[in-house]
């Protein structure tokens, strides 16, 4: 490669940026690259804790901004909004490929923008199963996109069912598995402090609204928080997505504000996040963290309805109704932390094997134009 390659990177939330984070990393300063950062979406919001703050402490160069949430607070106008906005942005630093993760609809706007500009657009954890409206914009991204950077096999193998070519998929694990069990975290002390968190012993709740049953939140959170209250274990709240359905999630935690046992953040630091998870007696909601990244520390998932029904589930993992009743049941009986073996999304070096495909004359030469492969 002649001249360094200009690499956008599109960030809507905390969890994308705690994806992208080791990548931005290993390309910060390698000559070959010019890494640059739309960031957009909740990073903006104050209710969701302002985490652009967050991005900017990573000490990354070349970081645009961009306010992509209505008044109205519909994904449809947010995703026209988005397009809008990094199409301006696409068009000023016109660059070599765009980097998007999973399955928000800033993802899906990068990927639009990308691909009717013909420009190369790689995706990250493609192919993977969740449920909602999530799983309907994850694979529209991957069929938007040139170039595929999974986190497994399975997801491999469905996008090749899916018709992508196998030759644009590479496998190299999920990128925040290099930041769990990275020697700069820091301790458990530091994050209770930073956080002014009192509790010796405590659970993580991370609960988001399900799109598909919005006209349920506000009972399903009613429920959450009442088995919550009635438990009177210690719990560390982090405040839900962006998604529809949010401010009854949102409205339920305003009863906890005055409880001793409850500690409530619209957002935390990633790095913060993964040891105060590390140290958790377990997590409960519906959160994707229940999922991926907690079997890693061994730390038991207390999960909650449908959102994350069609994930890679594990032993450890107990799938609970939205039921106060049964909620309640599962943390009076949940389990002690365990130590889980597990290669599901990668062994932490997603950002090596990042780089070594962006070092392939290969990788550059893939056409834009996309082409349907029969299984």
């Amino acid at each position: 490669m002649s001249k360094s390659k200009k690499i956008a990177f599109l960030t809507g939330t905390r969890a994308d940026f705690g994806k992208i984070k080791s990548l931005l990393q290993i390309l910060q300063n390698n000559e070959s690259f010019e890494p640059t950062i739309f960031v957009t979406g909740m990073h903006m919001m104050q209710e969701y804790g302002y985490t652009l703050i967050e991005v900017e402490r990573s000490g990354f160069k070349n970081i645009s901004t961009f306010e992509n949430h209505t008044d109205e607070s519909t994904m449809d106008l947010t995703l026209a909004k988005t397009i809008e906005g990094f199409s301006a942005y696409v068009k000023k630093i016109n660059p070599d490929i765009i980097v998007v993760h999973g399955d928000r609809v800033e993802a899906l706007a990068g990927a639009i923008v990308g691909s009717l500009n013909n420009i190369l657009v790689a995706h990250i954890e493609g192919g993977e199963l969740s449920g909602t409206i999530d799983e309907l914009i994850r694979h529209s991204v991957s069929k938007l996109s040139h170039i595929h950077f999974v986190s497994n096999s399975d997801a491999q193998k469905r996008l090749i069912q899916m018709g992508e070519l196998p030759e644009s998929i590479y496998t190299i694990g999920s990128p925040d598995i290099d930041i769990m069990f990275s020697d700069d975290l820091p301790t458990i002390s530091e994050a209770k402090s930073y956080y002014e968190i009192p509790f010796e012993e405590y659970a993580v709740v991370m609960f988001h609204p399900v799109t598909t049953e919005a006209n349920f939140m506000e009972n399903y959170s009613e429920n959450f928080v009442n088995a919550l209250v009635k438990s009177n274990k210690k719990y560390v709240v982090i405040y839900p997505n962006n998604d529809f359905g949010n401010k009854h999630i949102i409205n339920s935690y305003k009863r906890l504000v005055n409880n001793k046992n409850f500690k409530i953040f619209p957002s935390i630091r990633f790095e913060y996040f993964l040891v105060l998870l590390k140290n958790a007696n377990f997590i409960i909601g519906n959160s994707s963290a229940g999922i991926r990244e907690a079997p890693y520390y061994g730390v038991p998932t207390i999960n909650i309805g449908t959102r994350q029904e069609n994930r890679a589930l594990h032993a450890h993992i107990n799938n609970v109704s939205y039921h106060s009743n049964d909620i309640l049941e599962a943390i009076n009986t949940q389990t002690e932390k365990v130590t889980i073996e597990t290669k599901s999304f990668g062994k932490g070096n997603s950002a090596k094997q990042f780089l070594q495909s962006l070092n392939t004359d290969s990788f550059w030469n893939l056409n834009h134009q996309k082409q349907f492969r029969d299984v």
